[in-house]
């Protein structure tokens, strides 16, 4: 099988950043800070929850944050193409816990997460209140709770994000589709806008940037801080129609369309396909 344009960092001594800790930590701080008083300050039209500041200052101020957040991780964030008018179905590859940063650098959504990052100390609060969805993977019960939230937010008019792949992986191959969760695509009759996201220059995924073996969030998180700065591309595609042809369909569509910007052939073996045909989604 083809595989992703990739590339890796030359590893060894890296006299810069030890200074790069010094300044991106701080600022860190004062934006998470900033990200607490966004959530607890501005009216969030997700939730429905009303504060002190008006809803419509909620997309635009989250725009600003992610932006900021991919910024001190040493992301310049490039996008490409249109997002897609709400509401709409956003389907994207799965690299980095910071996927969710880099598309709402571009435009506000409800995400769907797995259940764990809710207990993660701060950021499953913030996550929480921003309006995540979160799936307990390997739960039929928890899957069909969420794809009924998802239902009712398209509903309201607003977009929702998911991973279909059912999680990160290493940057090398894009997994195939789980292709239930396009069933709410189906019954709300909104449009699913596949989405390729690249961390990397020149179009190269940079395998660093994912979960390395056993490594968790924390240390992931440390290590991105200090890295080189790098692009983190957004592409925004040619938006797919529900149609009567069914979900599978649907779900091998999008995936092609992402394939092709991460210039990876599209073709999954069989075993692939009965693992992907067998499984829930899990973001």
């Amino acid at each position: 099988m083809a595989r992703r344009r990739t590339h890796r960092h030359p590893r060894g001594f890296d006299p810069i950043k030890p200074l790069r800790y010094l300044w991106r930590t701080p600022l860190l701080v004062i934006l998470v800070l900033l990200g607490i008083l966004l959530t607890l300050f501005v009216s969030n039209p997700v939730t429905g929850r009303r504060s002190l500041l008006p809803m419509r200052w909620w997309e635009p101020l989250v725009n600003a944050w992610s932006r900021g957040a991919l910024r001190l991780f040493g992301f310049r964030t490039r996008l490409v193409g249109t997002p897609a008018a709400n509401p709409a179905l956003l389907v994207a590859n799965h690299v980095s816990w910071i996927d969710i940063q880099a598309l709402h650098a571009a435009r506000g959504a409800s995400f769907v997460a797995k259940a764990e990052i809710a207990r993660w100390p701060l950021f499953g609060w913030l996550a929480a209140q921003a309006g995540t969805l979160f799936h307990q993977r390997g739960s039929n019960d928890s899957l069909a709770r969420v794809m009924d939230d998802m239902r009712d937010r398209l509903r309201a008019g607003t977009s929702v994000a998911v991973f279909p792949e059912g999680g990160t992986g290493t940057g090398e191959r894009l997994r195939p589709f789980h292709a239930r969760i396009f069933q709410v695509a189906m019954d709300t009759g909104v449009m699913i806008q596949p989405v390729a996201i690249i961390y990397g220059d020149g179009g190269r995924m940079d395998l660093g940037v994912p979960f390395q073996p056993r490594e968790k969030f924390f240390p992931n998180a440390l290590r991105l801080l200090g890295q080189k700065p790098m692009a983190a591309e957004v592409h925004f595609l040619e938006p797919l129609q529900p149609s009567a042809d069914g979900r599978r369909q649907l779900a091998e569509q999008a995936r092609a369309r992402i394939a092709s910007v991460l210039q990876q052939d599209a073709v999954i073996d069989a075993a692939e396909a009965t693992t992907g045909a067998a499984a829930d989604v899990h973001a």
